[in-house]
């Protein structure tokens, strides 16, 4: 009835279930359970195949999808990548994201932003999501390196992937999607002309990586460096406010 309270899927009971494998990696997965299955029973090494079945469940894993809560004030922006901030600071935004791209579409200015960068590990779920709901004005793929991802320089050398959204009222939020050591692909969902929600899924980085988030000019991070984030859940910043936070270790 009109006024219960329902969860993330529209049911009046909250419950813990397995997260779906996206469908991205379960080629991975059944890849790996057929080359174990075929060493243990076709070929009689076991001592390959059983360490290769419980690899396959850690391929499982990593490519686990679950359901997220997004917060549904239109103001904040949420985490587009679950991991470790690791990095906050004020840069210029990426040159692929400024100025016009060429068919009359304003970017973002030069001035220098505050910039959020979000570690994900082997054991981070690797599903990436828009951080606010708009338009996908740019997605711009540059083919790079393979360094440690945590470093600085990674945002200028490393394979990336930019991505622009423009909200309705006009403000545009950049993120980076940034392969590391051992990531080696960057898959998009979207494209440009795209309408997206937030916390809507907008693409995955295979096996490590780094998310980087420029929040719009006169807006502050609401997260310390240290903290745990989740992609669609928990939020960055709030459009517009500003304030210092402050944090101890524990």
């Amino acid at each position: 009835m009109a006024g219960d309270l329902l969860d993330n899927r529209g049911r009046g009971d909250a419950e813990w279930g397995w997260p779906a494998i996206h469908p991205e990696g379960r080629k991975f997965g059944v890849a790996a359970v057929v080359a174990a299955l075929a060493f243990i029973f076709l070929f009689g090494w076991g001592f390959i195949g059983w360490p290769l079945l419980v690899a396959s469940l850690g391929v499982f894993a990593f490519f686990r999808d679950p359901e997220r809560v997004v917060p549904q004030s239109q103001d904040l922006i949420v985490s587009p990548a679950d991991g470790l901030v690791t990095l906050i600071g004020e840069v210029a935004p990426p040159p692929e994201m400024q100025g016009t791209d060429g068919f009359g579409g304003q970017g973002l200015s030069s001035a220098p932003v505050t910039r959020i960068s979000i570690f994900m590990s082997v054991f981070d779920v690797h599903i990436n999501r828009s951080p606010v709901a708009g338009t996908v004005r740019r997605v711009v793929y540059i083919p790079g390196r393979f360094m440690n991802a945590d470093l600085d320089k990674a945002s200028e050398e490393n394979e990336r992937q930019h991505i622009l959204i423009e909200r309705n009222d006009g403000i545009q939020i950049a993120f980076t999607q940034i392969a590391g050591l051992v990531a080696r692909r960057i898959v998009p969902f979207i494209k440009p002309g795209d309408t997206v929600a937030a916390g809507q899924r907008v693409g995955l980085i295979r096996f490590g990586s780094r998310v980087d988030v420029y929040l719009p000019a006169g807006t502050d991070s609401k997260v310390l460096l240290g903290q745990r984030v989740i992609a669609g859940e928990t939020v960055l910043a709030e459009i517009g406010k500003q304030g210092l936070i402050e944090g101890v270790n524990q």
